[in-house]
């Protein structure tokens, strides 16, 4: 039984699920020395990395959906840790671009393997990760993070009256 409000409005339950992830996988890489919001940056670069890509903070910001301060926060807080590398882009010498260290690998690795076996107990009532209702449920949730939420424009004086 479900401890959510008989009544909860989508918007409530989204924001329910994304606080009990968050604080779950908070607890979960906490013994590794990461935050959710550093093993989100990391689990990214070790796949964008696999992908053959070599992001740019600018870019990691836009794959994660985190502003691009508090990607270059938190990046320069794993550079001090010695989990991540940043470096000039040699196309653009604004830019940064970022990697894994060989420790930042191995951490990344174990978080990724913690934070996996969250997401089995996660998925587990729609048949797990694998699951066709897992796979439905993630193409549900995909559609709804394309859906843009920005502020609606004021309404001008004219459009008042």
């Amino acid at each position: 039984m479900s401890s959510a409000p008989e009544r909860a409005t989508a918007g409530f339950l989204v924001w329910r699920l994304s606080t009990k992830w968050r604080v779950a996988v908070d607890r979960a890489v906490a013994p590794l020395g990461l935050t959710h919001a550093q093993y989100a940056l990391m689990a990214s670069l070790h796949g964008m990395h696999r992908s053959g890509l070599r992001p740019s903070q600018r870019q990691l910001a836009d794959h994660t959906g985190l502003e691009a301060l508090y990607v270059s926060k938190l990046a320069r807080a794993l550079e001090s840790a010695g989990l991540l590398a940043r470096t000039r882009d040699p196309d653009d010498p604004r830019a940064v671009q970022l990697s894994l260290t060989e420790d930042g690998l191995e951490v990344t690795g174990r978080a990724i393997a913690v934070v996996q076996s969250l997401l089995e107990r996660l998925l587990e009532p729609f048949g797990g990760q694998d699951s066709s209702r897992a796979r439905q449920f993630t193409s549900e949730l995909a559609t709804l993070l394309d859906v843009p939420l920005d502020p609606p424009e004021p309404a001008t004086e004219k459009e008042q009256s």
